[in-house]
C-alpha cells in the first residue's frame, strides 16, 4: 500500500516543507540538515502527460536558475506516461526529453539529484525524471516495472509463457522493487528513519553511473558492466 503523501513528507522533512500538489504533480521545497532542497514529483499513480512534464521541467529550471547547487529530491508514484491522442499529438516524447534535459542541466550546474520511489514507477513516467537521478532509492512496498510482461511479449515477439518462466530466475524480466535492487537500478530500500536516509543520499557524491557495476556485484545483471567496459575500450 502506498504511504500517504503527507506522512511521507513529514518523515522525510521533519524540519519543515512547503510542497504543493496540483493535478497530482508535486512542486516545492523543504528543509534538511544538509540545507534547503527542491522537491518535485508525482502522486496518485499519475499517468504523466505533456502538461505534467512541462510543470516538472519548469520547477527544475526555476530551481537551477536561482539556486544552481540546490539538491533536487524527486518523489515518484506514477503509472507511466499518459496514453492519450492529445498528448501524442502535442509531442509527449519531446516534452519528456525536455524534462530529462532540464535535470541534466541541473546536475551539470552542481545539483545532486535524489529519487525516492514511494508508490509505483512505471515506464516513461519514471524514465523521464525519476530514473535521471544520481541516487535512486525506494520504499520496500514500492512497485517498480518498466514494461509489463504482456507488453514485452508483444514487442519482442516471444511467448508470454517463456517470459514468465524467465522472470522466475532472471531479475531482468521480473517486475518488483527487489529485482531492481538486484539489477542495480535501485541503490537501496529505505526503512526506519527516512530523514537520515535522505541526508546520507544528499551527502553521497555522485560518481557517475554505477548501476551496471552494482548489478554485477548483486548478481542481477551479470554481463552489462563487462560489455559496456569492452565497448568503452573499443574491444567490441
Amino acid at each position: 500500500m502506498t504511504r500517504p503523501l503527507n506522512d511521507l513528507l513529514d518523515a522525510l522533512f521533519p524540519r519543515g516543507h512547503t510542497v504543493a500538489v496540483n493535478d497530482s504533480v508535486l512542486t516545492g521545497s523543504a528543509s534538511t540538515d544538509a540545507g534547503e532542497v527542491t522537491v518535485i514529483g508525482t502522486t496518485d499513480k499519475l499517468e504523466v502527460g505533456v502538461d505534467h512534464a512541462l510543470v516538472l521541467a519548469d520547477a527544475v529550471l526555476a530551481s537551477t536558475a536561482t539556486h544552481p547547487q540546490r539538491p533536487i529530491v524527486m518523489l515518484v508514484d506514477t503509472a507511466g506516461q499518459r496514453l492519450a491522442r492529445r498528448d501524442e499529438l502535442l509531442g509527449i516524447n519531446g516534452c519528456f526529453a525536455h524534462l530529462a534535459q532540464t535535470l541534466d542541466l541541473a546536475r551539470r550546474r552542481g545539483a545532486v539529484l535524489v529519487t525516492l520511489v514511494y508508490g509505483e514507477s512505471v515506464s516513461g513516467g519514471f524514465l523521464s525524471f525519476g530514473l535521471m537521478a544520481d541516487h535512486i532509492h525506494a520504499l520496500p512496498d514500492a512497485q517498480v516495472r518498466v514494461m509489463d510482461l504482456r507488453a514485452m511479449a508483444r514487442v519482442i515477439k516471444q511467448p508470454l509463457e517463456k517470459l514468465q518462466a524467465l522472470s522466475q530466475t532472471s531479475p531482468v524480466f521480473a517486475p518488483g522493487v527487489e529485482n531492481y535492487v538486484a539489477m542495480g537500478a535501485v541503490e537501496s530500500l529505505w526503512e526506519g528513519d527516512l530523514a537520515q536516509h535522505l541526508l546520507q543520499a544528499l551527502r553521497t557524491p555522485a560518481e557517475g553511473d554505477a548501476r551496471a557495476a552494482l548489478g554485477a556485484q548483486r548478481g542481477g545483471r551479470t554481463l552489462a558492466a563487462d560489455v559496456s567496459d569492452a565497448v568503452a575500450r573499443g574491444d567490441a
